[in-house]
C-alpha cells in the first residue's frame, strides 16, 4: 500500500500516516524499533526455520519457553559484539547523527535487554516483551512503542521481519513500517502479498535506513 507524503521521521518504530515530520526510528533487531531493528547473526543462519522473536536474532536468543527454559537450567541466552551484522552500528549511528531518535524493543527476556544495554549501541532506548509485561503482536505492546517514543505514532517507522508480529500489529497501531528481509522469518514471509500491502518500505540491511529518512524529511 502506498504511503502518503508529507510526513518527517522522527522515530524509527512504525507509522501509518503521513501528516507529520519523521524524527524517530524504532523496532530492535532482529524483531526491532520507532523502534528500530538491530541485526544479529549468528547460528539462525544454519537453522533457517527456526522461529524468531527479533529480527536477524541468532537462534540461542529467541524468545519463548524454550529460553527461560534454558535459563532456569543453568544456560540463559548469551551473545555479544560478534553476533551483530555489521551494518548495524554504522546505520544507527548515522540515523542519530540525523537527529533521529533510535528505539530497539522486541519479544524477549529482561536478560536479553540487559545484554543489549550493556553493548553501548547507539540508541536512545532499549526494552524488550519481559521488561514491560506484554508481548507482541499484542496491540498493548505496541501502545508502549508510541508512549514511550518522543512523538507521534505518525512520525514512527517500525522495522520488522515479521507480518504477523511486527508489520500487521504495527500498521493497526498508526505507525509506518519498513519489512526487512533479513533472518529466518524475512525470508520465509518475503513473497507474501501482504508484504507489499502492509509495508511502506522493503530493505535488505539497516544501511539503508538513513536514505529513506533524509528523503522523506526533505520531502
Amino acid at each position: 500500500m502506498p504511503h502518503d507524503r508529507g510526513s518527517r521521521i522522527r522515530c524509527w518504530g512504525n507509522a501509518r500516516r503521513r501528516d507529520a515530520r519523521v524524527r524517530n526510528l524504532g523496532r530492535l533487531a532482529g524483531g526491532a524499533a520507532p523502534y528500530f531493528y538491530i541485526g544479529l547473526r549468528g547460528s539462525h543462519r544454519s537453522r533457517p526455520g527456526l522461529p524468531g522473536g527479533l529480527p536477524g536474532f541468532p537462534a540461542r536468543v529467541r524468545s519463548g519457553r524454550g529460553t527461560r527454559a534454558r535459563a532456569r537450567a543453568g544456560q540463559p541466552e548469551s551473545y555479544s559484539e560478534n553476533d551483530l551484522y555489521p551494518d548495524v552500528r554504522s546505520a544507527l549511528s548515522k540515523l542519530r547523527a540525523m537527529g533521529v531518535w533510535v528505539g530497539v524493543v522486541g519479544n524477549q527476556t529482561v536478560r536479553s535487554g540487559q545484554i543489549l544495554r550493556s553493548l553501548d549501541l547507539p540508541t536512545d532506548f532499549i526494552a524488550t516483551s519481559d521488561d514491560w509485561g506484554v508481548e507482541k503482536p499484542s496491540p498493548a505492546f505496541f501502545s508502549k512503542v508510541v508512549e514511550v517514543a518522543p512523538c507521534s505514532a505518525a512520525e514512527i517507522v517500525y522495522v520488522g521481519d515479521r507480518i504477523d508480529n511486527d508489520v500487521a500489529p504495527a500498521k493497526a497501531a498508526g505507525m509506518r513500517t519498513a519489512y526487512i528481509q533479513r533472518g529466518p522469518w524475512g525470508w520465509i514471509l518475503r513473497d507474501m502479498p501482504e508484504v507489499a500491502e502492509l509495508s511502506d518500505w522493503r530493505i535488505r540491511d539497516l544501511s539503508e535506513l538513513p536514505g529513506i529518512v533524509a528523503t522523506e524529511n526533505e520531502c
